[in-house]
């Protein structure tokens, strides 16, 4: 989970930056250095 606790899109944002997990409103702020993870389906 992001930090404010709150998964993103059903997936967790990490900076494509730093590679640290960011929050859901930074990854909306900065969608092109945040990489948000799917959750693998099966």
């Amino acid at each position: 989970m992001a930090k404010s606790g709150k998964p993103v899109a059903g997936g967790h944002a990490r900076s494509a930056i730093s590679g640290r997990f960011v929050t859901a409103g930074y990854a909306k702020r900065n969608p092109k250095t945040t990489v948000v993870e799917k959750p693998k389906k099966g």
